[in-house]
């Protein structure tokens, strides 16, 4: 073989040998120039999200005050439904039962709109400004002041705010120490109060949506007797079997009146179907998150929490040590504790019910587990 043949031979090996070097080549480079000791995927997903933060961060507290009505708009327009509708199908059906709903439905009202105003309007607590906070356990990187334990930084506020959950683009405020339970009893009635309406107003709709109950009813039904259907498309009683369609003369010709296009009936049909959709979905969106945030109540910690807990107990596990939250006093003691169940306070009056006792402590100081038994009259 000439030194020519073996060379074109050898050639596509060649090529392809360098065209994978340089692939390989490049790959190295560009991973050189982003090499970064800390880099993870996590860190790389925060990397991803950081426009979506920028904008969470710059536009969350100009949105909020839209939120805010937006809940307001739809919280009447689903009570004035109610009344407009469901009232009067209630009445007809069981005054007496009507005289219950009523009742009920004006509670779960009263404690939906009571607890959304306050945590709305509540201050979720923050760090005192300019003073010597003894209780600090670090340093706030981003508003550069003393942070005590449980106290996160809210980037819409711009602030520290006491034992932080998260901020509440729908409250326009943060959820934090002074309003969290209140947060959460909003979010528990209204779920329970679209439960309520579903659960009674299901015959109702079901009857409108899917049995068109609201058109046109037979006010007297034909029982044993022959039927045709009139150009209007109504069922009519035969009374002479003959109508001279067999005598070859013309068919008989019935002046009735042609029905009118009901425009109430799509007005109520499309009312319920705006209920359906606004129940349905507040159900389930506001279902999920309340059984999520009693999740975390049962652990005595908040949305925050949770994450560094979950971090911690990973941490730990790689050395054999197992990670307790230093705040979970038991599922009871931590319900307790979060509606203020303390100080002879009772269920009935100061759940069942609106009020406005404060949380216990001042959010700068917590006690945990291991100091309860020492805590004396400290401990609730």
């Amino acid at each position: 073989m000439s030194r020519i043949q073996w060379r074109l031979r050898e050639l596509p090996k060649t090529i392809s040998q360098t065209i994978r070097f340089r692939w390989q080549y490049g790959k190295q480079c560009i991973r050189s120039l982003t090499y970064n000791h800390h880099m993870n995927q996590s860190y790389a997903s925060d990397v991803c999200m950081e426009p979506i933060f920028w904008f969470v961060d710059n536009f969350t507290h100009l949105l909020g005050p839209f939120f805010v009505f937006a809940v307001i708009c739809l919280t009447t327009a689903v009570v004035a439904i109610c009344y407009w509708i469901g009232l009067p199908y209630w009445w007809n059906r069981n005054p007496y039962t009507t005289v219950f709903l009523l009742s009920v439905g004006h509670w779960l009202l009263l404690n939906v709109v009571y607890n959304f105003y306050k945590a709305a309007s509540t201050s979720p607590g923050f760090p005192p400004e300019k003073e010597l906070i003894a209780e600090a356990v670090s340093i706030c990187k981003k508003c550069i002041s003393p942070k005590p334990p449980r106290t996160h930084h809210c980037s819409v506020c711009s602030r520290c705010v006491l034992k932080m959950d998260h901020h509440c683009p729908w409250l326009n405020n943060c959820v934090g120490y002074n309003n969290h339970r209140y947060f959460f009893l909003y979010m528990l009635y209204t779920t329970i109060g679209t439960l309520f309406i579903i659960s009674f107003g299901f015959e109702l709709g079901y009857g409108v949506l899917f049995l068109d109950e609201g058109g046109w009813k037979e006010v007297e039904p034909l029982q044993g007797h022959p039927v045709r259907f009139n150009l209007s498309g109504h069922i009519i009683p035969v009374t002479e079997m003959n109508d001279y369609e067999n005598d070859g003369m013309a068919p008989a010709k019935h002046d009735l009146p042609v029905p009118h296009a009901n425009h109430r009936a799509d007005t109520i049909r499309g009312v319920i179907l705006f209920m359906a959709l606004i129940n349905v979905a507040t159900l389930f969106a506001l279902g999920s998150l309340t059984a999520w945030h009693s999740t975390l109540i049962t652990r005595g910690e908040t949305s925050i929490e949770a994450h560094i807990n979950k971090s911690e107990t990973k941490r730990l596990a790689a050395m054999d040590k197992v990670y307790r939250n230093p705040y979970d006093f038991g599922p009871r003691q931590n319900w307790k504790l979060f509606l203020g169940l303390t100080r002879k306070r009772t269920w009935w009056r100061h759940v069942l019910l609106p009020s406005s006792h404060k949380p216990e402590g001042n959010g700068l100081t917590w006690l945990t587990y291991e100091h309860t038994a020492d805590a004396g009259d400290e401990w609730p």
